[in-house]
């Protein structure tokens, strides 16, 4: 029996996580997400068709967050048919951050054309998929729970573990059997961290692997603490009341928003600070709250118990506003401060967070908070490093606002936190770690500190490399 690894995506880079298990010829895919950065390089790569749809037998989504599932529309669109696993809550999530890809583009396409037409020039850009590809994709997930082995193919069985990443992510142990022996591979999707509020901590109740596909993100960094975090969003907040600013928090619409609607709720509960007026300008944020209400089999128990139990709601309170339409957004432009905005994209190149950065970034009585990872050549990445002018829209903005940034809040565990959760599981069969889902700088420094930790036999993954995991 042959059993071959190689990636597509989210090789020696982070975003775009495709990866390829090969088992005697057969192709199970794991996850088919979007690749996120420079505009030009994003287009060319997420257009590249580097396995053919009828080359798979199955697909596995780890989880609904859009650089592992965005581009499942267009592999719908370029012929997949089959069958694609994932839990009940990320087919939900998957779902809607599909649609809302989808819907950006089309704008996108409209704007570009207007622009073109505008100047007279050709324009001949189009979108990835529609509307209708998401859809389409949506009705090929089939909902698996945590912990119920399932058959993908002959011989191959795939189980979901909590990663403890977002709502419904999942690690996905892979048991390929052939004359009575098992090999397992366990990819780690986006591995979460422990104590995070609202979901559970990743799984360490899990049969042994031969071997470890592990992300790396967070390879040469640690995490703030949460009494750091509450800290700095506490400072933030006083120094919008002091100057009647504005806190401006690009954020990924799943999980991190409910995250810190909580951790505001938590501390305006706690008398730390005054009620602020916080406005979630996202429609995906919105409905993806409603996500999380119906999906209370993902819960920590702190969450279960407010949920089910007492029947509070952790995610809204007096001073919480949903925006739905343009024109809420834009009326926010008007609103006195002091003021909270939490607005999508989290990397901050799409979504109505560009308008409100267009309109806040020049004040220095704004706070612009950056609340996870930045991809390189993001946005959010030029504004978190504090570049003095920066280009949105196509046009230049001198950046005037004080830009904080909090680690604590990230959802993907550091290296330490990778290591303490490697050491929780049995690792006694344990051959080989694959790395991916990294920058190469933080995946050299991860790959130093597994083997100084007692994991020697560690690889950073290149990009269509095979490696063999039938030794």
């Amino acid at each position: 029996m042959s059993i071959i690894f190689y990636s597509l995506g989210a090789a020696e880079e982070v975003t775009g996580s495709k990866h390829i298990i090969e088992v005697d010829g057969n192709a199970f895919l794991v996850d088919c997400g979007a690749f996120q950065g420079a505009r030009t390089e994003a287009d060319r790569k997420n257009r590249m068709q580097n396995i053919a749809p009828d080359r798979i037998s199955a697909a596995v989504l780890t989880h609904g967050h859009l650089d592992h599932c965005g581009l499942f529309p267009l592999l719908v669109r370029n012929g997949y048919h089959g069958d694609i696993f994932t839990t009940p809550a990320s087919r939900d999530i998957a779902s809607l951050i599909m649609m809302d890809s989808a819907n950006i583009q089309g704008r996108d396409a409209e704007f570009l054309r207007k622009q073109a037409n505008k100047k007279g020039e050709k324009f001949d850009w189009t979108p990835l998929f529609d509307e209708k590809d998401a859809i389409r994709a949506t009705s090929q997930m089939l909902g698996v729970s945590y912990n119920r082995p399932v058959f993908i193919g002959d011989g191959v069985k795939v189980e979901f573990f909590d990663a403890g990443h977002i709502l419904g992510s999942a690690m996905a142990l892979f048991t390929v059997k052939n004359n009575g022996k098992e090999t397992k591979i366990l990819c780690s999707g986006d591995l979460g961290r422990k104590g995070k509020p609202i979901i559970r901590d990743p799984s360490i109740e899990l049969p042994a692997p031969d071997y470890l596909v592990l992300e790396s993100t967070y390879g040469n960094r640690r995490h703030d603490s949460t009494d750091n975090a509450m800290e700095k969003l506490a400072g933030a907040a006083r120094r919008a009341l002091e100057n009647k600013g504005r806190i401006i928090i690009p954020s990924f619409a799943i999980e991190r928003t409910q995250e810190l609607v909580y951790y505001f709720h938590l501390l305006v509960d706690a008398g730390v600070i005054p009620e602020i007026p916080i406005y979630v300008d996202s429609p995906m944020a919105t409905n993806a709250t409603t996500i999380f209400q119906v999906h209370p089999e993902c819960y920590g128990e702190d969450i279960r118990e407010a949920f089910i139990k007492h029947h509070k709601n952790p995610f809204g309170f007096n001073g919480l506003h949903f925006t739905t339409s343009v024109d809420e957004s834009k009326s926010l432009n008007n609103h006195p401060g002091p003021l909270i905005i939490i607005s999508a994209d989290g990397m901050c190149e799409a979504g109505r967070i560009q308008h409100h950065l267009i309109n806040n970034i020049s004040d220095p009585n704004t706070t612009i908070l950056t609340v996870g990872y930045m991809a390189e050549n993001t946005l959010g990445r030029r504004i978190r490093n504090r570049e003095k002018e920066v280009k949105i829209h196509g046009q230049w903005f001198t950046r005037r606002a004080e830009v904080e940034e909090i680690n604590a809040f990230s959802a993907h565990a550091d290296y330490f936190e990778a290591v303490e959760w490697l050491k929780s599981i049995d690792t006694s069969r344990l051959k080989k770690i694959l790395l991916v889902h990294g920058e190469s700088k933080p995946q050299a420094a991860f790959k130093t500190y597994l083997a100084n930790a007692g994991f020697p036999q560690v690889e950073i993954v290149k990009y269509g490399q095979n490696y063999n995991l039938s030794e």
